[in-house]
């Protein structure tokens, strides 16, 4: 049997699919969501598109002009076919192209848009080759199959193995930072977005005929995939990430020990009373509590501290978490982006350990821009009086599976 026949088998059974990989719309909307203000009429890039599901939404409802990137001419037949029935055709423009040699010029889009897809390339290269293309303010919004599990199962890792090397969460924000991005925000993606496109692929092999050139072992690869996710599903699952190039103006990195009186200055001069950096003072003195690493700054080009912000280890009932706080930033430098920046950046580092919730107490309209939502929501709750929307929580690897219960935090918070 041919190359040719099998690759042949494999598209015959996808076309007419709604899916060509795990998703939903309601997926969609939520990185759409994450990926945060776009400009009236953004420029996107949607990269392996197959039939075109991803780019249809995103014209409708971001009014956005797609260029839709695919290997598979058919694919992109069936999505000009969709756009102009959906009086789309003139937001959508298809492009018979490599997504890991593309022809656009550097800053060509507002938002690169690649979902089940850039395992095509890898991720990392992906991260890296994509980057070049995004204007200024312009953000990634790409999904990828990880690890789930801590330790995953011998056959879940023989499976994977031989298809494409899955990474944790962790060590795939690990590489978005090193490759110059910061994390906007995560989504792990429901089961029912595996049954979304399972379904259908599922019906459509059954019918399939497997005398057909190359159907056959079409139909054992498919078949194969489709038990392994029945079998060992909670081992693995795709995350949606939305990422953007880190800025350049505000240089951010964990304190040294030479920043602690900088930083006791920051904490000081930020709040009406020195309580704050008392606290942080405390707080270093408490091995249960500090975690190196999670201790950020903010600096100017000329090393002047100008902001500051710091993760110690807390409780939500019995699950470790992490509690942000103090966050602060010099007289001189606020309402500049230094309190931002340090904040996204000690959330990444977070990221990349392995983290997983954080909470916060603070002003709920600041905090909602790095991803928090009310706590209550997940059933996470403190002993003392608090404004229902100033206590928040964020999933930092973005799953569902939040911990609830009440928050035990540092004994020097005095709560």
């Amino acid at each position: 049997m041919s190359d040719n026949a099998l690759h042949d088998a494999f598209f015959a059974l996808h076309h007419g699919l709604p899916r060509q990989g795990p998703g939903s719309d309601a997926t969609s909307r939520r990185l759409l969501a994450l990926a945060g203000p776009l400009p009236p009429r953004p420029r996107v890039l949607d990269l392996g598109c197959g039939p075109g599901r991803s780019a249809l939404l995103l014209a409708a409802e971001a009014g956005a002009q797609v260029t839709a990137v695919d290997l598979h001419e058919p694919f992109l037949e069936e999505l000009r076919q969709a756009a102009e029935a959906r009086g789309l055709g003139d937001a959508i423009r298809t492009l018979h192209a490599d997504m890991g040699d593309l022809p656009f010029p550097d800053s060509s889009f507002d938002l690169v848009w690649a979902e089940s897809s850039a395992y095509s390339i890898g991720f990392d290269t992906a991260l890296t080759s994509w980057r070049r293309l995004l204007a200024p303010g312009g953000a990634l919004v790409l999904t990828e199959c990880e690890w789930t599990a801590g330790q995953p199962s011998a056959e879940a890792r023989a499976f994977w193995d031989q298809h494409y090397a899955l990474r944790t969460t962790a060590e795939n924000c690990a590489a978005a930072l090193a490759t110059g991005y910061t994390v906007f925000g995560a989504h792990r993606q429901p089961e029912s977005d595996w049954q979304e496109y399972y379904g259908p692929l599922r019906e459509r092999a059954s019918a399939a005929d497997p005398a057909s050139p190359g159907m056959e072992q079409a139909l054992a690869a498919t078949r194969a995939e489709i038990a392994m996710r029945q079998e060992h599903g909670d081992e693995y699952g795709y995350t949606g990430y939305v990422l953007r190039p880190a800025g350049t103006r505000w240089r951010t990195r964990p304190e040294t020990a030479a920043d602690i009186p900088a930083v006791r200055d920051v904490n000081a001069t930020a709040f009406a009373t020195a309580d704050e950096a008392g606290l942080v003072d405390a707080l270093r003195q408490d091995a249960q509590a500090w975690l190196p690493g999670l201790s950020y700054v903010a600096e100017t080009p000329d090393g002047t501290v100008a902001a500051y912000a710091l993760l110690t280890r807390c409780r939500v009932g019995d699950t470790p978490a992490l509690a942000l706080g103090p966050v602060a930033t010099a007289p001189a430098y606020q309402r500049t982006g230094a309190g931002q920046a340090v904040v996204r950046a000690v959330l990444d580092a977070a990221r990349a350990r392995g983290e997983r919730l954080v909470v916060v107490l603070g002003h709920p309209e600041y905090y909602p821009r790095f991803g928090f939502e009310r706590a209550s929501r997940f059933g996470i709750k403190v002993t003392f009086e608090v404004p229902d929307d100033a206590l928040m929580a964020l999933m930092l690897d973005g799953s569902g599976a939040v911990p609830q219960g009440t928050i035990r935090y540092p004994a020097a918070f005095g709560v």
